[in-house]
């Protein structure tokens, strides 16, 4: 196994005190702070240069952590989930607990579970959702690994998560979809596949 046990010290002492973190995600790497904490997220968003409507996506660990940040959840997502390999963000009908700009303009979240083992640690550790944007400004395309991200932009942040920098692959962005209950089951729409 790994050791990034540093690199997770370092994040929860960042994210405790409101800062913002840049690390790697199951996905693509990732602007991080307290999805809790308004001063965080602005400082977050102030940085990456986007004010958006669609708000911003979340990280948990857990299925029964979507409990507490979704206010009519629907449990059939999750026998959905359980049938999909690629990493998937849920956007859920109206998220609660976060703080503003988190949610989109219509009451929407945007939550995904990870696997990956070191987010896994870190947002278990953590007990609080964690936001997770692409790590670019918003005029940039998406970095497909650590060494794509803007100079720039990592001389930015609070502190730049070590493990897994030197991997050379390319990543790709999450499957977005919208989760739509109808009462006795529910269904997805795809946003992006």
């Amino acid at each position: 196994m790994t050791d990034f046990s540093n690199d997770l010290e370092q994040c929860l002492r960042v994210l405790a005190e409101g800062g913002v973190i840049l690390y790697p995600t199951d996905t693509v790497w990732g602007l991080g702070c307290d999805a809790t904490n308004k001063m965080a997220v602005e400082k977050l968003v102030q940085l990456k240069g986007k004010a958006g409507k669609n708000g911003l996506i979340v990280l948990l660990a857990a299925e029964r952590d979507v409990l507490h940040y979704v206010t009519e959840p629907d449990l059939a997502v999750f026998d959905y989930l359980k049938n999909i390999q690629k990493p998937t963000t849920v956007i859920y009908k109206s998220g609660t607990g976060v703080a503003d700009g988190v949610l989109a303009f219509d009451g929407s979240i945007a939550i995904r579970l990870v696997r990956d083992m070191f987010c896994r640690h870190l947002v278990k550790r953590f007990r609080k959702p964690l936001v997770s944007t692409s790590a670019n400004f918003h005029t940039e395309a998406t970095p497909v690994n650590f060494s794509a991200i803007s100079a720039t932009l990592k001389q930015q942040v609070d502190y730049i998560v070590d493990y897994r920098r030197s991997e050379p692959e390319m990543v790709a962005p999450s499957s977005i979809i919208r989760w739509h209950s109808n009462g006795l089951s529910g269904y997805p729409e795809m946003i992006r596949p």
